[in-house]
């Protein structure tokens, strides 16, 4: 190297700097790379990313091949400025020239590139993996050897070095914090329908059922033109149907389109439509929506009764309120009238709620955070903070709201006035 010309020697030193630069900025582009976005590119059968996922399987092995190029041209470089330092200056540019090489390196090899790579991750990491794929190859025992060692010296410490196919997996959490993100990629519709698939694994089916009271069933113990007259009324394609009394007697349920060539008949007759009830299905009523989602196709049925642990009846679920869930209102045919109907807006501020309306259903529709974790109406909600039935005028905080119950009747709260509740300031002292 001394009887290499002072020029040669600038440019070698140049090129291993440009190198050092290269593997700096390879390293940094790997590891700041999208897990999902190298996925799809893969799936597109793009070159670079198909590479780059097969180096970063294995990433004791990669960041081993860039640590010895990059380590190899750094103390090359080194030796590279000592012979020019001494050319020009002599043994006392020794020192001057190791702080140089330091600024430099550290500039154009270290922080510049690395701060490229991680603002363009992409555009240095594909590039790259063309580069150091041959080189992992060629450089495979001495890389071997390193990580033995480097994996034996964390084995010290307990650390156990595997490759998890899942350790890039996101929690169900991370997931909405991802879909809340996505502002600018996905119309409001779309995140707040996947935010709703995301739910339906702690939504159960007692969360969005027809409470048992709001239920269409009809008595076939009615006379049979009433019995027609009570069919044709009804805003559904099923039916429950019982004799006297819903808890103790449910026949099963009636599906009105297959029954409509029947009903048509001028001598039809009680007993050829309860030919066409099919038997009931039942659910209990802890059971999540994801699950009951799978369980409507599976049995091939749209409606499902809900019981309680005592087999009680408690309401019913249809598809369409399932789907409900997820796609927000399908029709104006509702069982129950929408939440922005139940609810008076108030000129200062506070909402008129009626106090049936599911807990759920507010927060959705005006981003409340009222509890859900208990009972599932504004009415079972007061009653079970307060332990008893209240007069007309209680209040009550809950969280961050205070409710005001303003009609009571038939032993049940009728409606509610919320409000936010806003701490007072504390008096200033004066001096």
């Amino acid at each position: 190297m001394n009887s290499l010309d002072i020029s040669v020697l600038f440019g070698i030193l140049i090129l291993l700097i440009f190198l050092s630069a290269i593997f700096s900025s390879s390293e940094t582009s790997m590891m700041a790379l999208n897990r999902y976005r190298l996925k799809h590119k893969v799936k597109s059968g793009h070159k670079g990313a198909i590479l780059a996922q097969k180096l970063l399987e294995s990433p004791d092995r990669l960041l081993g091949v860039i640590l010895l190029g990059n380590n190899f041209v750094n103390i090359f470089a080194s030796s590279i400025a000592t012979i020019i330092a001494m050319k020009l200056i002599g043994e006392a540019g020794i020192a001057l020239a190791a702080g140089l090489l330091t600024l430099v390196i550290l500039v154009f090899a270290e922080v510049a590139p690395k701060t490229l790579a991680a603002l363009y991750p992409e555009k240095i990491a594909y590039p790259a993996a063309f580069i150091l794929t041959p080189l992992l190859k060629l450089l495979s025992p001495l890389v071997w050897m390193v990580n033995f060692f480097a994996n034996g010296f964390l084995r010290l410490f307990r650390i156990k070095v595997h490759h998890h196919d899942d350790q890039h997996s996101l929690t169900q959490e991370e997931l909405q914090t991802l879909i809340n993100e996505a502002t600018s990629q996905l119309p409001d519709h779309y995140r707040s329908m996947l935010s709703s698939v995301l739910q339906l694994e702690s939504v159960t089916v007692e969360d969005v059922m027809i409470p048992k009271q709001d239920m269409y069933a009809v008595d076939i113990e009615q006379p049979f033109e009433q019995f027609l007259k009570a069919i044709q009324k009804s805003p559904y394609t099923r039916i429950p149907i019982y004799r006297n009394s819903l808890d103790d007697d449910l026949i099963g349920i009636l599906n009105l389109r297959r029954a409509l060539p029947v009903l048509m008949r001028d001598d039809v007759r009680m007993k050829d439509i309860i030919k066409l009830v099919r038997p009931a299905y039942y659910i209990p009523e802890t059971t999540s929506l994801s699950v009951q989602l799978g369980k409507f196709n599976e049995k091939k049925r749209r409606m499902a009764l809900i019981v309680d642990e005592y087999g009680d009846l408690q309401g019913l679920l249809t598809m369409e309120d399932l789907l409900e869930e997820i796609v927000g209102k399908l029709s104006t045919d509702s069982k129950a009238k929408p939440v922005e109907e139940t609810v008076e807006l108030n000129a200062d501020g506070s909402m008129t709620i009626d106090a049936s309306e599911f807990i759920r259903d507010l927060n959705k529709a005006y981003e409340l955070d009222l509890p859900t974790h208990g009972p599932k109406t504004l009415n079972g909600l007061i009653q079970e903070e307060l332990e008893s039935f209240p007069a007309a005028g209680t209040c009550i905080k809950i969280g961050d709201y205070v409710l005001e119950v303003t009609e009571i009747a038939d032993n049940a709260i009728e409606t509610v006035k919320l409000t936010e509740y806003i701490a007072p300031n504390p008096r200033k002292s004066d001096d």
